[in-house]
């Protein structure tokens, strides 16, 4: 590389910085202009997602909309090349079986759809539901179709467990917090964002009624992975870092937070675009929007809580 060009290259790497340094000092003195408002926004998230867990308890019996594989039920695939309108399918069925729960989905392998997928919370739908799909959808025949079972018990053993796991991954990272940085406080901190994270992402995927599946609910472990990382920055700035000014010691861990974040919604999204698995199309859904919500609990609610023990 030519010395002019080296110039014109570095020139312009320095332009990019100073662009990318004025936007963080907009965000940041936005940050610290508005503190007080945006504790009010995280409490409004909080109260909305309590009213979508309870409005859906109110419709369903349950705070959280689940598929099959933790209520238990029926899970029919259907090969078929035939054009299927999924939401047609599905008010079809819940007439001729109104008892069950009826979830219709495609199936796609490659990006082009290979089929449906029926989910139904009444095992005993299974005779029924197979002749019924057999009599209504042209082309089909039982070579076509795979039927799978998942036992009531099962389901219901499967996400008491996982809920079992949630708890003891709390209990585990409070008392690594506690050991580390010999404060309540800080302790407090990281729990409650941990635990607002989750709830208000729960919420969200329950108001756009979305089925939780095995998977899904596997993705809240890692959400508070994510959110134990943003903790332990934020705590080790604000409290182990002993600065005059405490903002400036939040604005440096903001520096290192905004560009994990970052760097984990763009994957993770990019993940959902591109794959077309049902199962990892969940997950990775489920880890934007804890990701982006992590943002608020992490940088709103934990440093309000440390900033009262400062």
């Amino acid at each position: 590389m030519s010395r002019k060009n080296k110039h014109k290259s570095e020139k312009k790497s320095d332009k990019d910085l100073k662009k990318n340094s004025a936007i963080f000092n907009n965000i940041t003195k936005f940050y610290f202009k508005n503190f007080n408002k945006l504790q009010i926004f995280l409490v409004l998230l909080t109260v909305l997602a309590t009213g979508a867990l309870i409005i859906n308890y109110a419709k369903t019996g349950s705070f959280v909309s689940k598929d099959v594989s933790l209520t238990g039920g029926l899970s029919v695939t259907i090969h078929t090349d035939a054009e299927i309108n999924p939401e047609n399918l599905r008010d079809d069925l819940s007439k001729e079986f109104p008892r069950s729960s009826i979830n219709v989905r495609t199936l796609q392998v490659s990006g082009q759809e290979q089929g449906i997928i029926i989910e139904d919370s009444n095992t005993d739908d299974s005779d029924q539901l197979v002749a019924y799909l057999k009599e209504n959808i042209n082309g089909i025949t039982e070579n076509d179709i795979s039927v799978e079972t998942m036992g009531s018990t099962l389901g219901k053993s499967f996400f008491k467990e996982i809920f079992i796991a949630l708890f003891f991954a709390f209990i585990c990272m409070g008392l690594v917090f506690l050991y580390y940085f010999r404060s309540l406080f800080a302790t407090f901190a990281a729990l409650v964002s941990a635990f607002l994270d989750i709830f208000i992402t729960l919420g969200i995927i329950t108001a756009l009624q979305i089925k939780l599946t095995s998977g899904g609910i596997a993705s809240f472990l890692m959400l508070i992975g994510y959110s134990i990382d943003t903790s332990i920055l934020i705590s080790t700035k604000m409290l182990k870092d002993k600065k005059a000014d405490m903002n400036e010691g939040i604005k440096e861990a903001m520096k290192t937070g905004f560009t994990m974040s970052a760097a984990g919604i763009a994957a993770m999204f990019i993940s959902f675009i591109f794959t077309n698995n049902f199962a990892l199309r969940q997950i990775m859904l489920i880890l934007v929007i804890g990701l982006v919500i992590d943002l608020f609990t992490s940088w709103i609610g934990n440093v309000a809580i440390l900033k009262k023990q400062k």
